[in-house]
């Protein structure tokens, strides 16, 4: 399936008047809704309607039947303030709505009443574009950048998907990303990031729109901006192509044309405009920019698209047929060709197209998990990176849509798959699976929703300390529920000598506040083991699995309940003889062999103890209160827990009576046992302090 390339050819008066309507439709639409809403952005909608025109109507390849077709190009608003550009095309062109179940339904993805309750509760037109809220919206944007750098995590994914899945005659995937972009993108040191990885990786599937108005909130860009974003590009290895007037469509159909032809680079497309076209009075203002524009303004700039001045909400006869006859029927066109191809492809290459089909329904082929490894008693015993990494080989081995990396950090984070046929992606391997983001751990958290969002399973890996640096892209994979796996090894001051600045302490506690993000961190090798079960069986939550630099002893499952209870988030690992104890220990991660060794020294001192490992907290909340009362019983008040971060949030567990052993300050550079020892990280100050919670009872 070759991109059909539009021909140059000089447009009648008719086709003239029809796209000046189709356009004029959009900008209307876009300002009656901000202005009933009293709320909102209509400067940059109107400035972009013809660019979003010109790329919807006569290049866009997307069946708006079916807005989940694989092989459809995406379309990305990065300055998702001028959402109100969106909905007017999902609209216009028809788009069906697809529920949860990748269903199509009968209702359009964005009715009339949607955008005339714009920003409105239940509106499937909100502030911002919202991933599985609207069909047809790619991906969640609104803080700037970030809807840039999942672009790249996209077109990377297209580029993969070519390379394993397409075979001579069956073109499964060829598919473009394109991404509208404005001032406040090109200003986030995260556009940079991402810009510079794609340049390198060569992406010429891939084409940023920049919408180069000159103004921001404050004002103009001369505020705060200079840059020479084409020289910038250009460095970063980008084809730079400019668009003098963002009215002229014949120039922006020159400009798509050479993106099309363009096959070494990624593509950037500066587009000069002027916020808040429309009437002569209001061109070039911040106000514009951010507020409704004026029941005043909004007659005069109808008067000057020569459009009723009392209609509101006025879509003209033709409109809708017009983008049916052009985007519509060319997306119809090709996603059918595609569906015939598929069968085809079905006959002759039976498996990867049950792969593909398995890939898309994020669903997992049988026998996933049939080798992964189970670790004998071991006193020593190994860190928690390291048994994830076996883990990871063993079942990458069995999911070929399962890829990633690091941060410049895979020798650390054990990231890397190393079984035979592994490569890295690269320009010269694109079915290279071992990803080499660099240090821009920012962009790789977005660059893997983008990858997500294609449907392949990712992950990327850092230190905890920088899950910092990773926490937007974070955020908006809980958002939008998507199964990223983030790995973040060195967890705890336990990594000794580095010091205060590599050492986690809030971050265990931040990551947990995030709505649907899942925080996984385990005591020992079968844990881990037992968390990656969890994390593949995972469709809409995204995971931190959060793992130890330093060794941590494997636990004796003869003498101590097995690992399996990771899938119930928490778990008696051991208890009193009579199951009725005296104080409950509760820890994750490292930590949990500490309570284990006071739990022994108690018992032989009398004092029944219970140890709860809670490697995520999370999941044990989804358990039923009836579990969650037999692990932690509500009469038992005597409560200690033990964990190497911030006590934030561990009053949950332990109540009001209980105590927690934790860190109040930051770390500091020693080797790990001074550091425990400083910090109370010890079997005999945990003893004490059950000693003390016995006492109090």
């Amino acid at each position: 399936m070759i991109a059909q390339t539009p021909i140059a050819q000089t447009p009648t008066d008719e086709q003239i008047q029809i796209d000046d309507l189709c356009i004029n439709t959009i900008r209307t639409l876009s300002m009656d809704a901000v202005q009933q809403a009293n709320s909102g952005h209509p400067g940059t909608p109107m400035a972009l309607a013809p660019v979003a025109y010109c790329l919807w109507q006569r290049f866009l390849r997307f069946d708006p039947n079916d807005p989940i077709w694989a092989n459809r190009d995406r379309f990305i608003l990065s300055n998702g303030h001028a959402s109100m550009l969106l909905y007017s095309l999902l609209h216009l062109c028809s788009v069906k709505a697809v529920n949860a179940q990748y269903e199509q339904v009968a209702r359009l993805a964005v009715t009339l009443d949607d955008i005339k309750h714009f920003r409105e509760l239940d509106s499937k037109c909100p502030g911002h574009p919202e991933y599985r809220w609207t069909s047809g919206v790619e991906t969640t944007t609104g803080p700037l950048g970030q809807g840039v750098a999942t672009s790249v995590g996209m077109a990377i994914s297209s580029l993969w998907l070519r390379k394993y899945f397409n075979r001579p005659d069956f073109e499964m995937f060829n598919y473009n990303v394109y991404a509208l972009c404005g001032d406040g993108d090109m200003m986030e040191g995260l556009s940079n990031e991402a810009a510079s990885l794609a340049g390198h990786f060569k992406l010429s599937n891939l084409c940023w729109i920049y919408d180069n108005n000159r103004i921001t909130i404050e004002g103009h860009t001369d505020l705060t901006f200079n840059d020479d974003v084409a020289t910038r590009f250009i460095a970063y290895g980008w084809n730079i192509t400019r668009v003098g007037d963002a009215n002229d469509l014949e120039m922006l159909e020159r400009a798509f044309n050479t993106f099309q032809e363009t096959s070494d680079r990624p593509t950037l497309i500066i587009v000069d405009s002027h916020i808040g076209y429309g009437s002569p009075h209001k061109q070039d203002t911040s106000a514009a920019h951010g507020e409704p524009l004026g029941e005043a303004e909004i007659r005069l700039t109808k008067r000057n698209y020569g459009w009723s001045e009392d209609a509101k909400f006025l879509i003209p006869d033709g409109v809708r047929e017009h983008f049916q006859a052009g985007m519509g029927q060319r997306g119809v066109t090709l996603r059918e060709a595609w569906m015939q191809q598929f069968e085809q492809y079905q006959i002759q290459h039976p498996d990867l197209a049950l792969q593909l089909y398995q890939m898309q329904h994020r669903q997992l082929p049988d026998g996933w998990d049939q080798n992964l490894p189970t670790f004998p008693a071991d006193i020593k015993g190994m860190a928690g990176r390291e048994a994830s990494g076996q883990v990871l080989n063993a079942i990458a081995k069995q999911i070929p849509w399962l890829m990633g990396g690091s941060a410049d950090l895979a020798p650390s984070t054990k990231t890397r798959l190393t079984f035979a046929g592994m490569k890295d992606f690269s320009t010269d391997n694109r079915d290279g699976r071992n990803f080499h983001f660099g240090i821009r751990e920012n962009a790789m958290a977005s660059i893997l929703n983008g990858m997500s969002l294609s449907k392949i399973r990712p992950y990327g890996s850092s230190f905890l300390i920088f899950s910092d640096y990773c926490r937007p892209g974070i955020r908006l994979s809980a958002l939008m529920e998507i199964p990223v796996i983030y790995i973040f090894t060195h967890d705890s001051i336990g990594l000794g000598q580095d010091g205060p600045t590599h050492q986690p302490i809030e971050q265990l506690g931040s990551l947990r506040g995030i709505p649907g993000l899942m925080v996984m961190r385990p005591a020992d090798a079968n844990e881990v083991t037992q968390a990656w079960r969890v994390i593949m069986n995972l469709r809409h939550e995204p995971i931190c699995l959060v793992l130890s630099r330093q060794d941590l002893p494997t636990f004796d499952r003869t003498k101590y309940s097995p690992a399996s209870g990771v899938s119930q988030g928490a778990y008696v690992l051991a208890d009193a003889d009579d199951s009725q104890p005296d104080v409950l220990l509760l820890a994750t991660g490292s930590e949990v062999y500490l309570c284990i060794n006071a739990y022994e020294q108690l018992k032989t001192e009398g004092i029944k103890a219970r140890v709860v490992s809670m490697p995520s907290w999370e999941l044990f909340e989804q358990q039923s209160q009836a579990y969650r009362d037999s692990v932690i019983p509500p009469q038992i008040t005597a409560r200690v827990s033990v964990e190497q971060a911030a006590t934030f949030g561990w009053e949950r567990y332990v109540g009001h009576q209980g105590h927690s052993i934790g860190m109040k300050t930051f770390g500091a550079s020693a080797p790990l046992k001074e550091l425990q020892k400083k910090f109370g990280f010890t079997v005999e100050n945990i003893v004490s302090a059950v000693k003390i919670q016995i006492a109090n009872r």
